[in-house]
């Protein structure tokens, strides 16, 4: 497997994840007509765009981790478990902290803006689309990182 090989695919797992999580997101949130970016609050019930992207970014770097890793196609992968697992695991842990650490930015800056559905709905696609084609670049990476390793 070639780097830009990877590099493509994960290209296109990040464009397809924003396309289709986005519109779900629109969907979500279309008869709203304005949503919080954030609140001020660590106990807020009010739903705002970041309380829906962690969940969105953390559910997704584990799914897209076990999905990258069933769907490529090379002889000798490691075992999916307790290997991709754990990595499964690490790739949820570090997108809940980045994003809630951006929240948490943001909320401390922005802690009152509120945004339509449909800037809720692209920042949902970007969040997507960058957490899957890290998620995926990284997979396939340490795959063939662990066959070269290895066969050498």
């Amino acid at each position: 497997m070639k780097r830009n090989d990877i590099i493509k695919g994960a290209l296109a797992s990040g464009v397809l994840n924003a396309v289709i999580n986005g519109i779900i997101n629109w969907f979500m949130v279309r008869d709203t007509a304005e949503i919080l970016l954030a609140q001020d609050l660590i106990s807020s019930h009010d739903k705002t765009i970041f309380a829906g992207i962690v969940p969105l970014a953390t559910s997704l770097a584990f799914i897209l981790t076990t999905v990258s890793y069933f769907t490529i196609k090379m002889k000798d992968k490691p075992k999916y478990f307790p290997k991709v697992f754990l990595w499964a695991l690490r790739n949820t842990i570090f997108a809940f902290g980045l994003i809630v650490a951006i929240a948490i930015l943001v909320q401390r800056v922005a802690s009152d803006v509120t945004a339509t559905p449909l800037v809720s709905a692209i920042l949902a696609g970007i969040t997507a689309g960058v957490v899957g084609a890290i998620v995926d670049y990284m997979t396939k990476s340490q795959i063939a990182d662990e066959k070269q390793i290895h066969n050498n």
